[in-house]
């Protein structure tokens, strides 16, 4: 078994944990990775509501006796959620573990350990990673270049990123981005990193309540099949390559501003992708670590594989060395 600071710390069998994906982080996928030894994440945006989200975190804590945490993500906008009774929900809920990302997660941060919260933070490089570590959160996920929704600026892949990270970091982290399989995890457990965030991957498995042509489409799709939007407002998101992100970019690199492409670019759109199995339907994130995906597993299942992939790839690994034969 693959034992680290942050199995240790989170109280989990694996280290393994599922992105608070939107519209995809529900009851079932969670509770089904936790299940598995894994972190299954519940998403709180997808809730329309807060009061919606305690329903949902009640509904979770049925399917699964094990450690499951919540996302909230933090974006700046003219018209943003009620941050602070989302806050209060998870916090009167009694959920022991947040996934912080987006902007800046401080006076969240505070609230969520006043009660004894565990808080992991998703950040895009490890300037962020150690402000984060600064102001007290449990634990970082750092993204690389090749993760779905927004990587940062930066364009640093997870090779450079995550052994970066765990030379500056005191806190454990998990890398998150390109991650598919026992090979990755082997390979950042191995660069430094304490345990894996997947996004993409969950996406495909039997929980996940995407629609199946999607899932299929992921399944059938390469690496070179998703597309960089926003990156001339410094805003990048990795998204699949369709129709629609083809048009965002051609608007853009005309000189288009977020006003020219908002309606193309509508969350209400991408959600219907989803929901409907239409890939051309609107802006859905998806990962590099799709071009690595082959199957649709139940979630439980992929993460004790991906695990015994890993733990026995490492033994290999270790079995590698020889000791040099002495001199005569």
């Amino acid at each position: 078994m693959l034992k680290t600071r942050f199995t240790e710390e989170f109280g989990i069998e694996h280290p393994i944990v599922q992105g608070g994906m939107m519209w995809v982080g529900r009851a079932e996928l969670a509770a089904a990775v936790s299940n598995g030894g894994g972190l299954g994440i519940i998403t709180a945006l997808t809730q329309p509501t807060p009061e919606a989200l305690v329903e949902e975190i009640e509904r979770c804590r049925t399917l699964t006796d094990k450690p499951f945490g919540v996302n909230l993500t933090l974006t700046l906008s003219i018209n943003p959620p009620p941050y602070a009774e989302y806050r209060q929900a998870i916090i009167d809920s009694g959920v022991t573990i947040v996934e912080t990302a987006g902007s800046d997660p401080t006076v969240h941060v505070e609230h969520f350990k006043q009660h004894d919260i565990k808080v992991i933070h998703k950040c895009t490089s490890v300037r962020h990673a150690l402000k984060a570590q600064r102001i007290g959160v449990d634990a970082v996920s750092i993204d690389g270049f090749e993760a779905a929704g927004h990587p940062g600026e930066d364009d640093v892949p997870g090779l450079v990123l995550i052994p970066a990270s765990a030379d500056a970091l005191e806190i454990p982290f998990i890398a998150s981005g390109g991650f598919a399989d026992g090979r990755g995890l082997a390979a950042a457990l191995t660069l430094g990193a304490d345990g894996i965030n997947m996004g993409t991957r969950f996406m495909c498995t039997e929980e996940s309540p995407i629609h199946e042509n999607i899932k299929q489409q992921i399944v059938g799709a390469s690496e070179l099949d998703t597309q960089l939007i926003f990156r001339q407002l410094r805003n990048t998101m990795r998204a699949a390559k369709n129709s629609v992100s083809e048009e965002v970019v051609d608007i853009l690199n005309k000189g288009g501003r977020f006003k020219d492409v908002k309606d193309l670019v509508a969350g209400t759109r991408g959600r219907k992708v989803y929901e409907n199995g239409d890939p051309e339907a609107g802006i859905w994130t998806v990962g590099l670590a799709q071009g690595l995906i082959r199957d649709v597993p139940p979630a439980g299942e992929l993460v004790q594989r991906i695990a015994a992939d890993a733990e026995q790839i490492l033994r290999g690994v270790a079995g590698r060395i020889v000791d040099p034969a002495p001199v005569a």
